[in-house]
C-alpha cells in the first residue's frame, strides 16, 4: 500500500511567482513516485496551478450553494478536479472557531460530494490526549455510515496541537505517536497518517510505528525540504 505525503502549504505563498517557483521546484519529484502518492493543499486561488499532481483543498463548506459568501461548497472543488480536502485542521478549530458539529457537517458533505476527506484530530498541550481523540472521532463522524463515500474515502490525520510549528513545534515521541496510532486504530479502520513540525528529519519517527503517511506544514514551503522528504519516503 502506497505511503500518502500531503503538503499543507496553508495561508501560502503571498504572490503567484512565489507560488509558481515552489511547485516547479517539487513538481518533478511529487509525479515521479511509485511507492508514494503525493497531495498538495494549497489556497484555493493557487490550485489551479497545480498540473499532473494530486490536489487537496485545505477545507470547504457543508453546503453545496447558496447566500454564503466567501464559502467554496464540496460539489466546486469536486467539479473542477479536485478529489480531497482537510477538514478540521486545529488551526480551524482554533482561530475560526470550527466545533465538531460543523466539522461532521462538512465531512458528510464532502463525502457525499464524492471527495476523499483528510480528518485532523489531536489534543492541545495538557489535555488528555485520548480523551479529546474520542470525542472527536465521535461527534466528527457521526452519522456517515449514511453518506454515499464512508471509511475508504476518509482518512485520519493525527496532528498533536502542541507539536505544530506555529505552537512551538515540540517533538512527539514515537513512543506517544505509536500509543495514539493503536488507541485511534481501536475506533478507525482506515487510513491513519501523522502531523506535526514533520519535517526530513524526524519523519522516519512516525512511518517507522506504523503511520502511512505524513502532513506537512512549513517544510513543504521549502523545496529542497519537500523534495527530500518525498525522496526519503520513496526509497
Amino acid at each position: 500500500m502506497k505511503k500518502i505525503i500531503i503538503a499543507n502549504w496553508k495561508c501560502n505563498p503571498s504572490t503567484i511567482q512565489e507560488a509558481k517557483k515552489l511547485y516547479k521546484g517539487i513538481k518533478k519529484a511529487a509525479i515521479k513516485t511509485k511507492k508514494t502518492e503525493v497531495l498538495i493543499a494549497a489556497p484555493f486561488i493557487w490550485l489551479p496551478l497545480l498540473k499532473n499532481v494530486k490536489k487537496c483543498a485545505q477545507n470547504c463548506f457543508w453546503e453545496e450553494k447558496g447566500p454564503y459568501t466567501g464559502e467554496i461548497g464540496p460539489k466546486m472543488l469536486k467539479d473542477v478536479g479536485i478529489d480531497y480536502v482537510i477538514i478540521g485542521h486545529s488551526e480551524r478549530r482554533d482561530k475560526f472557531n470550527e466545533t465538531d458539529e460543523m466539522i461532521n457537517k462538512k465531512i458528510k458533505a464532502a463525502l457525499n460530494a464524492g471527495l476523499t476527506v483528510i480528518l485532523c484530530i489531536g489534543e492541545n498541550k495538557g489535555e488528555n490526549a485520548q480523551e479529546v481523540i474520542r470525542r472527536q472521532l465521535k461527534e466528527d463522524l457521526k452519522d456517515i455510515e449514511n453518506c454515499k463515500l464512508k471509511i475508504e474515502n476518509l482518512i485520519i490525520a493525527y496532528e498533536p496541537v502542541w507539536a505544530i510549528s506555529t505552537n512551538g513545534g515540540e517533538i512527539c515521541s514515537p513512543e506517544h505517536a505509536k500509543d495514539i496510532l493503536g488507541f485511534i486504530k481501536q475506533k478507525f479502520v482506515g487510513k491513519i497518517i501523522y502531523g506535526g513540525s514533520v519535517n526530513n528529519e524526524i519523519i522516519n519517527n512516525y512511518l517507522n510505528v506504523g503511520y502511512e503517511g505524513v502532513l506537512v506544514g512549513g517544510a513543504s514551503l521549502i523545496a529542497d525540504e519537500f523534495v527530500n522528504l518525498i525522496n526519503n519516503v520513496e526509497n
